[in-house]
């Protein structure tokens, strides 16, 4: 049996996937960047993505049975920050396996429903609706995913929603204010999102790496329960046995807060997660999904609910001192 490589392996989702796959007794080989952190498990390279020849070298020398490709970028100003971290790597991993003459089993690739675009509050997106990406991320992560699928390569692509659970820092901010009794909206108390609970994905991204219906197919991934902001924060407070004060702040605040973000990283060349593009998706009334077919091709049934996936999340920050 072959390698698996993975891609993002230092990433939240890619630490998850990674310990999964060890604790199967795979042979885990992590490809990471130049200033990656060495895995604490499995076997690493260290190649920058940009080097289509180390790259050519690492497929020759393991010859990957599954390829999960993880890895990419949330935070950035330009498109070409995204597509420099969502599309070059993609390309390059494709033409490192047609150089090296490797076809793997199946390369997976981890997009997102941001790739698809908002959803309306009582249409949920399907795999069969247009690919109507709004800015610059959802738009990278369709461009890879378009290389992908004209790359000959055996694929499956998933697109989870909102992914939280232990480790996560996207989401951690509406833990660490639940700790401290607050519950703050940005105008957006109303408005839907899918989530999915991290092993879910993990199981889900497992599943469709070997099954034969999954080939050449992407599947939104997603806890199938559409969710307004104002319950999922509720529910966060509720695990969290504290008595949550409510705060709406004008959504105007939204915008003077990108247009700060963007200008700080004009100033010291680090990207933020908060900018006028995650405005703009902020904005809109739904980000949700149906994992009706994935359900259906390979059998994914989400195991967690969101008041278990909170309790497990804050559980993990509180054991590990983030709150």
């Amino acid at each position: 049996m072959g390698a698996h490589l993975i891609t993002g392996a230092s990433g939240f989702i890619g630490r998850h996937l990674r310990a999964a796959l060890l604790a199967r007794g795979e042979d885990v080989v992590a490809v990471r960047r130049p200033a990656s952190p060495e895995p604490k498990a499995g076997r690493s390279v260290v190649v920058d993505y940009a080097d289509v020849d180390t790259l050519t070298e690492v497929m020759r020398t393991e010859r990957p049975e599954r390829i999960f490709h993880v890895a990419g970028a949330t935070k950035g100003v330009t498109y070409e920050d995204f597509a420099r971290a969502n599309v070059m790597p993609t390309e390059n991993l494709v033409a490192a396996l047609a150089r090296a003459e490797h076809t793997p089993q199946r390369f997976v690739l981890v997009s997102s429903l941001a790739a698809y675009g908002p959803s309306t509050e009582d249409q949920p997106k399907r795999e069969s609706d247009p690919a109507e990406p709004i800015e610059h991320y959802g738009r990278s992560k369709l461009e890879a995913e378009r290389v992908l699928e004209g790359a000959g390569l055996p694929y499956t692509i998933l697109r989870p929603g909102g992914v939280y659970g232990p480790g996560d820092v996207d989401y951690f901010e509406l833990f660490k204010q639940a700790e401290k009794g607050w519950s703050v909206f940005f105008g957006n108390r109303d408005r839907w999102f899918s989530g999915v609970y991290v092993d879910d994905l993990i199981d889900a991204i497992l599943t469709a790496s070997t099954h034969e219906r999954t080939n050449a197919k992407g599947y939104f991934i997603c806890d199938g329960v559409p969710i307004t902001w104002e319950s999922f924060q509720r529910t966060i407070g509720e695990v969290a046995g504290r008595k949550v004060r409510e705060v709406d702040l004008p959504e105007a605040l939204v915008s003077i807060a990108a247009w700060g973000g963007e200008l700080l990283s004009t100033i010291d060349k680090k990207p933020r997660l908060f900018n006028r593009q995650k405005a703009l998706m902020g904005k809109q009334t739904a980000w949700t999904c149906t994992h009706a077919r994935a359900r259906e091709d390979f059998g994914y049934v989400p195991e967690v609910d969101v008041a278990e996936g909170a309790r497990r999340a804050l559980e993990w920050y509180r054991e590990n001192g983030w709150v």
